[in-house]
């Protein structure tokens, strides 16, 4: 069986930073839809258009919860 590679800190902070960027991305790319149905389709879709606003907060809110343990874990 191989031996597995060890990372250092630096490699493994990178690696974090690439994979919890994309959860920033998406948090924030969904926010803005939400933002796009709302003052495209009008007040007809505002239901629909909070509900995509809050998945994306929730998504940022996972994200942030994910850096302090990591942060809190490193410490």
């Amino acid at each position: 069986m191989k031996e597995k590679k060890k990372l250092t800190q630096q490699q493994e902070f990178e690696i974090m930073k690439l994979v919890l960027d994309k959860f920033l991305w998406l948090g924030a790319v969904t926010m803005l839809y939400g933002m796009y149905l709302l003052f495209s389709k009008g007040w007809a879709m505002w239901q629909d258009a909070l509900a995509v606003i809050i998945a994306g907060a929730v998504v940022l809110l996972l994200f942030m919860w994910i850096i302090v343990k990591e942060y809190e874990i490193i410490k």
